[in-house]
């Protein structure tokens, strides 16, 4: 959909026939529009509506419900009539009835649904209004009011594929003069838009919930080319919490069209914008719809302690939304779990994956061998694999913005009980540490006894200047007295092997840490320097080993 529908006639040329807008002079057929009374309780796009973003929304999804299960239950009565209401022209055009009725029935077939349509016999006016009459009495609805508009048929159908069926569909009802179709009386201010944009292509109505009605009319006679200006007219509009669902919640043929993919685009970005900080704003989070917390959890930035943080919470937002557990185990398995990075979760909080009975057991057995097999593989199959073009779109390998950096564990238990700790900084996350501040690990265990590495921009106290330090800390955890050997390391050029800086032996307590406040003996700006040797394809690589003490 991304140039005007135009057989034949200069696909994507915007000319401005407004001029010729329901003039006679410059149309060849006529336009009946039978206006019948909305469902009960419907009142969207109502004359003196004014219940704003919140009842268009609740109103319109009501109607789309109403009207399928309508379609559904009447449509083979549809049939018939409209069958009946042509066989009457077929005596009168002298056509063999079996034939007529094949043309009927596909006719109506091609239509959009919620839109009927029936041609009438050329004609002159009086005879014209004699067979519109007659033709009310196709479906039990009575019509409010009927419009009758001049129009062109080539300007109508160089917009849409819907108009230049009905047009060229080869049928004798193709040729006739008169055309009508039958709408909802919320849909008339909408259409009546969408054909005056499909002359002028331009709209007159700027309000949210007037556009979002020409938009749907759009969609529903496919004009491409008003769904892309309702799209970017929407995205200029300020964008909150409300109109940005509203977007997402439009109906799957809209979403589907790459005309407003744009402004759902848009909307997605506002959220995950918006609730980029996702612990400060848990509540409103957690009390979104599935297509907000999907817009949220899609985010590279989102500002979170980890990717376990991340699986919590979508198990707590699918617990509260979906409290039965075949529901939850539905919207997590073919909607939430894509979100959720399991390669960077940690290994114990994967272990926590296999028995949680929200997830079905097949599908999270198969999550947590993807995600430890990525992490035995070697630093170069990562990247192959991170750049395979289906992980690439979700960014299931992705890390984020983390508060707490994810770390590599090694876990030995023979001949001592000793773990190998792999931390990457990028140089940018360095930069920005300075002049005084600090980057956390994840936690990683040895013993049962939980540790942590921190990375701080310090001020040298010998030298007074700006340096890289590492220390090793222990989670509070009681009085707890801990002994262990430790050892850092950092990666350099030109060998890119691990080089040792520091070792010792320190006894920990709860909330103590250890380390050295210039690891790499060098000052804050050499560290940077576009010739520094630690840091290797914009990586800094440390390594700290922890042993328990004899």
């Amino acid at each position: 959909m991304d140039s005007d529908f135009s057989p034949g006639c200069g696909s994507g040329i915007q000319s401005d026939f407004a001029f010729a807008f329901n003039d006679s002079n410059f149309s060849d057929r006529i336009l009946r529009i039978e206006i019948v009374p909305d469902l009960p309780d419907c009142k969207t796009g109502c004359e003196g509506c004014t219940g704003g973003i919140d009842d268009w929304a609740r109103n319109r999804k009501r109607r789309r419900e109403d009207i399928k299960k309508e379609n559904d239950a009447d449509v083979v009565m549809q049939r018939e009539e409209q069958v009946v209401n042509c066989n009457v022209l077929e005596m009168e055009d002298g056509l063999a009835d079996d034939e007529q009725d094949e043309e009927a029935v596909g006719m109506l077939e091609e239509s959009p649904s919620g839109i009927e349509m029936t041609t009438n016999p050329p004609g002159d006016d009086e005879a014209s209004k004699s067979d519109d009459d007659s033709s009310t009495n196709m479906d039990s609805s009575t019509p409010l009011r009927v419009r009758t508009i001049h129009i062109s048929s080539p300007i109508l159908a160089a917009k849409s594929p819907f108009f230049y069926k009905l047009f060229s569909n080869g049928m004798k009802e193709s040729e006739q003069r008169h055309v009508t179709i039958r709408i909802n009386a919320s849909e008339e201010a909408a259409l009546m838009d969408l054909l005056n944009f499909m002359y002028s292509n331009t709209l007159s109505t700027t309000t949210l919930t007037a556009v979002l009605d020409v938009l749907m009319a759009a969609d529903k006679f496919e004009v491409a080319s008003c769904m892309r200006y309702c799209s970017r007219v929407l995205r200029n509009l300020r964008m909150t919490c409300e109109s940005a669902l509203l977007y997402l919640d439009l109906p799957s043929s809209v979403l589907m069209a790459d005309a407003v993919l744009p402004l759902t685009d848009a909307a997605k970005q506002f959220l995950a914008a918006r609730f980029k900080d996702i612990t400060k704003f848990q509540e409103e989070v957690l009390n979104l719809p599935l297509a907000g917390i999907e817009a949220v959890l899609s985010s590279d930035d989102l500002q979170i302690a980890s990717e376990d943080a991340v699986y919590d919470f979508a198990l707590k937002w699918a617990r509260i939304h979906y409290p039965k557990l075949e529901e939850r185990r539905e919207v997590l398995s073919s909607r939430l779990c894509r979100l959720i990075r399991f390669p960077c979760m940690t290994c114990r909080k994967l272990k926590k994956v296999l028995t949680c009975n929200d997830f079905d057991p097949e599908l999270a057995t198969k999550l947590v061998l993807e995600a430890l097999f990525y992490k035995a593989e070697a630093p170069y199959r990562q990247r192959s694999i991170a750049a395979d073009a289906g992980n690439a779109l979700c960014h299931r390998y992705m890390e984020r913005a983390y508060k707490y950096r994810p770390v590599k564990v090694l876990e030995f238990e023979a001949p001592r009980q000793q773990c190998v700790i792999y931390l990457d900084l990028k140089k940018e996350e360095c930069a920005s540490l300075f002049p005084a501040g600090r980057v956390y690990s994840q936690a990683f265990h040895l013993g049962g006894q939980g540790f942590f590495l921190s990375a701080h921009c310090n001020m040298d106290q010998q030298s007074a200047f700006h340096c890289f330090g590492l220390f090793l800390g222990m989670q509070e955890k009681g009085a707890v007295s801990f002994a262990v050997d430790y050892e850092f390391a950092v990666r350099t050029k030109p060998n890119e092997q691990y080089m040792s800086k520091y070792k010792g032996n320190y006894t920990f307590t709860g909330g103590k840490a250890v380390g050295y406040r210039n690891l790499l003996g060098v000052g804050w700006s050499a560290f940077l320097a576009d010739d520094s040797a630690y840091f290797i394809n914009g990586l800094l690589h440390l390594r700290a080993e922890l042993t328990i003490s004899q």
